[in-house]
C-alpha cells in the first residue's frame, strides 16, 4: 500500500467514524439500549438481520424492539419472543427468514444463555480473544442448536453480519462501536464484514483483486487494511464506507 492511499484511509475514517454514523445505520439500536446485557443483545439480534434493503431491515429491528419494549436481553430470556415468533409459522418475517426460522434462532440464542450466561461469556471461553475464531464457534454452536439460517451454518462464506456484530463489540474508544467486550476479544484480530459495496470499493482501490465475497477475500482485504489501520484493521471499514459516499453520483 503506497503512503498516498494510507493517509486517504486514515483521513477517510477520521471523517466517518463519528457520531452521525449512527443515523439509518443498524448500529443505532443497540446505543438506545440501557444497560450492557441489553446492548449485547439487541446488537447481536440487530446485526442478524442487517442485509438487504436497509429500510426495510431497520423496519424489522425495530419491529423487534418494540416486542421486546425495548429490553431485547428480558425479551430473550424469558422466552418472550414465542408470543411473536412461534415455532413452525410459515410466514415470512424478512427476506427468506419466516417466522419459524426467527424462533429456532432465538431459542438457540436463549439455549446459549441459560448455558453461558451471555454470549459474550460464550465467546471469550471459546474464542481465547481470536475474532476469527469466535465466528467459527458461533456460526458451529448456533447450527448445533438447531438455528440454520438466521446465523451462516459455517464460516467459510464472508459472515457479514456476524463480522459486523464482532467490530461493534470488540472495538473500543468508538462513538459507533461499543466495545463492550474489548476486555476479552482482541480488536487487531477482527475480520471486515464484507459487502458488496466493501468488495467493490477494495476492488477499485486495489485492496482485492476479485469480486468473490468469501471469508479467505475478508481476510486478504483485513491485511491490506492492517497496514494503514495496525492493531485496528477494522477501522478502514469506515473508510470503504467514506469511500462509497464520497464516489456516488
Amino acid at each position: 500500500m503506497d503512503s498516498k492511499l494510507r493517509r486517504r484511509l486514515v483521513e477517510l475514517a477520521a471523517k466517518y467514524e463519528t457520531p452521525r454514523f449512527l443515523e439509518g445505520d443498524p448500529s443505532w439500536f443497540m446505543h438506545q439500549a440501557v444497560g450492557a446485557a441489553n446492548q449485547e443483545a439487541t446488537a447481536f439480534v440487530a446485526s442478524c438481520l442487517s442485509f438487504g434493503s436497509r429500510s426495510q431491515f431497520m423496519a424489522r429491528i425495530e419491529d423487534i424492539v418494540r416486542a421486546a419494549k425495548g429490553d431485547v436481553d428480558r425479551w430473550v430470556r424469558t422466552g418472550g419472543f414465542e408470543k411473536t415468533f412461534a415455532p413452525g409459522d410459515g410466514r415470512c418475517f424478512y427476506r427468506f427468514f419466516t417466522h419459524g426460522a426467527m424462533n429456532e434462532f432465538l431459542c438457540a440464542y436463549r439455549r446459549i444463555m441459560e448455558e453461558h450466561g451471555s454470549l459474550g461469556a460464550f465467546v471469550r471461553g471459546a474464542a481465547k480473544g481470536d475474532a476469527r475464531a469466535a465466528v467459527g464457534a458461533m456460526c458451529a454452536k448456533f447450527a448445533a442448536l438447531g438455528s440454520g439460517g438466521v446465523v451462516p451454518c459455517g464460516a467459510c462464506s464472508a459472515c457479514k453480519r456476524i463480522c459486523m456484530f464482532l467490530r461493534w463489540m470488540a472495538r473500543d474508544g468508538s462513538p459507533v462501536d461499543l466495545g463492550l467486550w474489548s476486555g476479552f476479544l482482541d480488536k487487531g484480530t477482527l475480520v471486515v464484514p464484507l459487502d458488496t459495496h466493501v468488495v467493490q470499493e477494495a476492488c477499485r482501490l486495489g485492496l482485492l483483486n476479485g469480486r468473490n465475497a468469501s471469508m479467505a477475500a475478508a481476510v486478504r482485504l483485513t491485511a491490506a487494511l492492517a497496514k494503514a489501520f495496525p492493531g485496528d484493521p477494522c477501522r478502514g471499514d469506515f473508510a470503504l464506507f467514506g469511500l462509497g459516499v464520497d464516489s456516488a453520483p
